[in-house]
């Protein structure tokens, strides 16, 4: 194509969006409140999915060992938990820690246990996968020289079911949002093309071919996309920093999970509105238009 031809197919689509003021007002209009959308739903679901990330890295299997085990048992269960499939890592925690850990959390009367401390030297081990966690657990427990094993039996099974929905969910319920956004946007469009069908039959009439006509519709259609995102982008990227920068630091003191880091978390879904945006003009134009080629 030439570069005079593709200057004039830019400029008929910049004078197309001027001439049709209330159309492009209202295709702005769909695509801006549909791409909102879109783009506050994906940044909670996001953030939802980091939520159920941390509480399954968070998820650990304590070993507690017999009190008859001495440092070399200790050191064999300790390479032999190692080396089992699945145990992503592990630490040893001798029973003065763990009485000190007690007396922290329930207070110094504690201390009297001391001189002959009752608890058991304890693994903590963590699954490559937390779904494995009981699989793992129950590998360990067949080891020697182990007291107890203890994963949270029956809370982590409901826990990673409950986990597994919520992304399910929340994934069926994007695809959805985007089909419905694909849909509005592209009847949107589709209306202000109708409104000009005369041009387009008159166009092919007269000899032009289907490209020529198609392209200032296509470049249209991305305009339209461009400046309908425009307002979700500065929002979301708004309201993400003011929440991102009010809730951290609380978040932070609890230390159970943590919002993902604004930066580059909130230019990714940026890029995803835009190219959302870009997409959907061209393929509600590229489709709308057609129809009316066929002449």
């Amino acid at each position: 194509m030439k570069a005079r031809t593709l200057g004039r197919h830019f400029r008929e689509s910049f004078k197309s969006i001027g001439r049709n003021g209330w159309m492009t007002f209202a295709s702005v209009s769909a695509v801006t409140v549909t791409l909102l959308l879109v783009g506050v739903f994906v940044v909670i679901m996001m953030n939802l999915s980091k939520v159920a990330d941390d509480l399954e890295k968070d998820v650990e299997i304590k070993v507690m060992v017999e009190l008859t085990a001495d440092e070399a048992a200790r050191a064999t269960l300790e390479e032999e938990i190692t080396n089992i499939s699945g145990v992503a890592e592990i630490l040893y925690s001798p029973k003065e820690e763990e009485l000190n850990d007690l007396v922290m959390d329930f207070g110094e009367d504690l201390r009297l246990f001391e001189q002959e401390n009752p608890l058991h030297n304890v693994f903590y081990a963590k699954a490559v996968n937390p779904q494995e966690t009981e699989a793992v657990a129950l590998a360990i427990d067949e080891l020697d020289n182990t007291f107890e094993v203890k994963y949270g039996k029956g809370k982590i099974e409901k826990l990673f079911s409950f986990l597994n929905t919520s992304r399910n969910v929340g994934l069926v319920l994007i695809i959805a949002l985007l089909f419905t956004a694909m849909f509005l946007i592209s009847n949107t469009i589709r209306i202000t093309i109708v409104a000009r069908r005369r041009d387009i039959e008159i166009m092919k009439l007269v000899g032009a071919t289907n490209w020529f006509i198609r392209i200032p519709f296509v470049l249209e259609g991305i305009w339209l996309g461009i400046l309908g995102a425009i307002i979700p982008i500065t929002l979301v990227t708004f309201l993400y920093y003011k929440i991102y920068h009010m809730l951290s630091p609380k978040l932070e003191q609890g230390k159970l999970f943590e919002l993902l880091e604004f930066s580059p978390f909130i230019y990714q879904v940026n890029a995803l509105i835009l190219l959302m945006a870009v997409f959907i003009g061209i393929w509600g134009s590229f489709m709308s238009v057609r129809k009316f080629l066929k002449v």
